[in-house]
Parts: structure tokens; sequence; C-alpha cells
């Protein structure tokens, strides 16, 4: 049984595509609370698996448990925003949830406050930067207050400060009650934000450590062939 705080749990789940193994055997607990990073090389299934823990991707074997559409959220790379503004684009997805005004304008204003976009109320979205745009993103998040965060390599190519940027809020949107799952290729990222490393290697999962742990002593040849040529 599953514990009452458990917010994801993946038990045996596989995912094939025309044959192709994608994720195999995958076995995953996720309680309320933590921060997990996923690592491991180009195609090793860490998109995939946030895909499938949001419902894109439905599993080919195995049981899945994560909180409804509603509850979640996902964030990739480059956001999916709309040709709005800012705000705007805030409002639609708290209208989306029943959200009415004046309450919708309020909360949209305040979630654009805490992502340090404040003063970009009225440009449309698509004239921000992209650290502006990833924070726009995430002001959405904040609007949501979702249970569970899942973000896909959410400051890649981003600036060094931008990406710090990225990184403020995404504490800041955890401190308001929301699990997080991350995904980066950016080791020092991952050392600033992690607590618990899950490590995928050729779909699988290879080490799942508190990340501490895993830094200072990779079990894995995978991992430890990973952890050598990002650090180069």
């Amino acid at each position: 049984m599953r514990e009452q705080s458990t917010i994801l749990s993946l038990s045996a789940v596989s995912v094939s595509v025309a044959n192709t193994p994608l994720l195999v055997d995958i076995r995953l607990v996720v309680q309320a609370g933590e921060r997990v990073v996923i690592l491991g090389a180009n195609g090793a299934g860490k998109s995939t698996l946030l895909k499938t823990c949001n419902g894109l991707i439905a599993p080919s074997l195995g049981e899945l448990f994560a909180p409804p559409t509603r509850q979640q959220a996902l964030i990739f790379q480059r956001p999916a925003l709309l040709r709005r503004s800012v705000i705007d684009n805030v409002k639609f997805v708290l209208a989306a949830r029943g959200v009415p005004e004046p309450l919708r304008s309020t909360e949209a204003e305040l979630a654009i406050d805490a992502c340090g976009l404040g003063a970009m109320t009225s440009r449309p979205a698509f004239a921000l930067s992209g650290g502006e745009q990833q924070r726009l993103a995430l002001a959405r998040v904040w609007a949501c207050r979702p249970g569970l965060l899942l973000a896909d390599e959410p400051t890649a190519n981003l600036a060094p400060a931008a990406m710090r940027d990225v990184e403020n809020v995404l504490l800041a949107v955890e401190a308001l009650g929301t699990t997080l799952v991350l995904t980066t290729h950016n080791i020092a990222q991952a050392k600033r934000l992690a607590r618990r490393i899950v490590f995928l290697d050729s779909g699988r999962i290879v080490e799942d450590r508190p990340a501490p742990e895993f830094f200072a002593s990779p079990n894995s040849v995978a991992a430890r062939t990973y952890l050598a040529g990002e650090s180069l």
C-alpha cells in the first residue's frame, strides 16, 4: 500500500514506442514535499519519464499513481505561452480553473509580482527574454498552486543570472507546498537544488539516493562516467 503522503508512484512502469523501449521497469515513489532531480545522459529517458508522470504518455506496462491533471503542472525548456500579454497568460489558466473576476486579476498580479515580472504585466509574452518567459510559465504555476510540479530542463540555455532567477522562483513555488521533480544537465544546479537524485541510464533507474551521497560516491559506472564527462 502507498503511504498517505505519497504524491507520485510508478510501479514496474515500462514505455515502448514502435517496439523500442524508452523506459524499462521504472519503480519510483515520491513523497509530498520532496525535491527530486533526475539526471542522465541524452536519450536516457528523462523527458519521457516526466511526460509519463504527467499523463502525456501512457505506460505500456505497470501502474502509475499521480495527482489529477488539474493538481499538477509540467513545464518545458521552451515554455508553451499564449500570444497574449503577461497578465493574460496567467489569467487564462486561472479562468480555466473557474476562478472568477475580480479574484482572477488579483491572483494573477500576485503571481506575476512574486516571479519578478511586475513591471512587465502588459508586455506581450513573446517579447520577453528566455529567462523571463520561463518565469512567466512559473507564474502560471504559482497562481494555480499545484501539488506537483514537473520541470523538464527549465533553465537550459539560460545565462547564469537568468538561471538563478528561475531557480529562486522554483524554490518559491515549492515553498507554497508544491513537490518539485525536475530534470537538468547542469551538475552545479543539481547540487544546488537536489535533495534526492534519480539517475537514469538507457531508460532504467540505476541509482536513487540522497543527493550528497550520490555526488560523493556514485555507485554505478554509468553515473560515474556521466559525472566525469559533465565536469570536464
